[in-house]
Order: structure tokens, then C-alpha cells, then sequence
């Protein structure tokens, strides 16, 4: 079988302020997705469908794509949304679901679900790749969302996005010379990223606000030492905390941590952000976090 890659990601900057056009810079993970691809001419319009998470068999489903029926599938409601994006797909598509060939299709979640690395911006790419159609598009018609994870997931290099006006992104050249003193900590559970951005819309920003995403973004792209990347690292975290009338992780977890805490994305679960410092490890472990990674670990730069 033919396959396609596509990273997850990490998104380092501006959070749920990426809606309103603050610039973001995110990075790859190592982890990501496969898609395996084949097609047969037996004029039968079905679609065998595999998902595999982290090796493991989870989901099958054959779906008759002339009428977009599911024939048969081990769970229902997985099934059903692989059907919806899979006819967003030959809607955008000129070349796939457009004849009587069978596709098997087979795909492989590296990484574990919870950790909020981008499964389905990675579906997503992947698909897109494979069709030869905008992955924003389907990204939009699928899902939503500001689409930073579609551009790490398409570039599969570190990136500055902004969504607004229009969604505008490039490969951002983003190597710090203190990146093996970063650490990312996961807090053992997945953070539902439509609840944190309904209480981000329920409260009125300004643009200046926004603007000082976007500036902070940029100080953090330039920055050369690690003090000054920390200090930003929780001015920003401040910044948010104080707009969304809710506690810093930090405060909620690691008070008494010497390091600055950042969160990464969606507030409240997934990973966050810190730097090493004497018995970091024991020190997380000992508060029930023991999924620590350096920078090696997990970023792909």
C-alpha cells in the first residue's frame, strides 16, 4: 500500500486568540498519523476502512460510496463520520469517488488520544494530500477551527499562522539554543477544546488585545535566552488567564514550581510547557504527572 505522513502538533503562542487573527507559532511532533492507500477496479464503489491507534485495530467500516450507506462497521458513530468527511472529500475532489473502484483505506494514530497532538487535523491532511484538494477547505466543511494544525500538519515543519483576515501561514525558522532545556509535561487528560473556546467568545476582546498576541509571538520567534523566553512565556500565560477569569495551570498545580508553566492549546488538559530545572523529573512525578518529555523527545526540528 501507498502511504502518507502527516505530524501532530504543538501550539506554543496565542491559543484561543488564533480565532480572532493572533498570530501563532506552532511545531511538529515526531508522533503523528499514516494513511495507507489502495484501489482495486472491481466495480463495486465500496470503501474498506481500517483505523488503527498505535497499532491497534479500533474501527472498521465498509461504506458504499454511490449511495453513502454503511454496509457494515464495528461502531456506528465513528463510522458515520468517516462517511461525512469521506463525502466532503469526493465533493472536493475531481479524481477520488468518482468511479466504481473499491478504496482500501487504512490509517494509524501514533500517539495516544488523549494527548491532544492532532488526530483529526492529521485525518485531515492526510485525506487532502491523497485527493489533491485544499486541506483548509475540508478542514472547514469537516471540522473548524482556526486551521493552525492543518498548516504544521501540510508544511510538517514549525509555522506562523493567522487566520484572519484570510488564513495566511509559513514555515517559521524556529531553533532555540536553549531548546534542550524545554520540557512538556502531559496533565492526564484531554482537554475539550470547543468548551474552552465557547468561554472565550462569551467575553468581548479588542484588537489591541489580539495585537499583543501577535507581538509577544513574534518577541518569542527572535528570542536567544532562556530567561527572557520565560519571561514572555508567562506574561502570556497572564494575558489569558486574566482575559478568561480563570487561574493560570501553574497556580491550579504547580504553585510552587521554580520554573514557568505554560499552557499549550486548549486550557485545562493536553500538554504544557516548562524548562528543566534540579530533580524536575521527581518533582512532576511526585505530583502525578509522569509523562515528561524533553525537547528531543517529541518535537520534529
Amino acid at each position: 500500500m501507498n502511504a502518507i505522513f502527516s505530524p501532530g502538533k504543538l501550539m506554543l503562542t496565542s491559543e484561543y486568540f488564533a480565532i480572532d487573527g493572533a498570530l501563532v507559532l506552532a511545531v511538529p511532533t515526531k508522533l503523528g498519523q499514516e494513511f495507507f492507500f489502495e484501489e482495486r477496479d472491481d466495480k463495486q464503489s465500496l470503501i474498506l476502512w481500517e483505523a488503527y491507534h498505535q497499532n491497534q485495530l479500533w474501527l472498521t467500516a465498509v461504506i458504499d460510496y454511490k449511495n453513502w450507506e454503511i454496509v457494515e462497521t464495528n461502531s456506528l458513530s465513528s463510522a458515520e463520520f468517516i462517511l461525512k468527511t469521506l463525502k466532503n472529500v469526493q465533493q472536493l475532489s475531481t479524481i477520488k469517488f468518482k468511479d466504481n473502484l473499491t478504496y482500501h483505506l487504512k490509517t494509524n494514530l501514533q500517539f495516544p488520544a488523549d494527548f491532544g497532538l492532532g488526530s483529526s487535523s492529521t485525518l485531515m491532511n492526510n485525506l487532502a494530500e491523497w485527493a489533491d484538494i485544499d486541506p483548509f477547505q475540508l478542514n472547514a466543511i469537516s471540522l473548524g477551527g482556526s486551521g493552525y494544525d492543518i498548516a504544521v500538519a501540510k508544511e510538517k515543519s514549525a509555522v506562523l499562522f493567522q487566520s484572519k483576515p484570510k488564513i495566511k501561514f509559513e514555515k517559521a525558522n524556529f531553533n532555540p539554543s536553549f531548546k534542550n532545556e524545554l520540557i512538556f509535561i502531559h496533565l492526564n487528560q484531554k482537554q475539550d477544546s470547543r468548551e474552552g473556546i465557547n468561554l472565550y467568545k462569551s467575553k468581548n476582546k479588542s484588537p489591541e488585545l489580539v495585537n499583543e498576541f501577535s507581538d509577544i509571538t513574534k518577541k518569542i520567534l527572535l528570542c536567544n535566552e532562556l530567561e527572557i523566553f520565560s519571561e514572555l512565556m508567562m506574561i502570556h500565560e497572564h494575558k489569558i488567564a486574566d482575559f478568561l477569569e480563570i487561574p493560570t495551570v501553574k497556580e491550579k498545580l504547580f504553585a510552587d514550581c521554580p520554573s514557568f508553566v505554560k499552557s499549550l492549546g486548549a486550557w485545562g488538559g493536553d500538554f504544557v510547557m516548562s524548562a528543566k530545572f534540579g530533580g524536575f523529573k521527581d518533582y512532576f512525578w511526585e505530583k502525578g504527572f509522569t509523562t515528561v518529555f524533553e525537547w528531543s523527545d517529541i518535537i520534529d526540528l
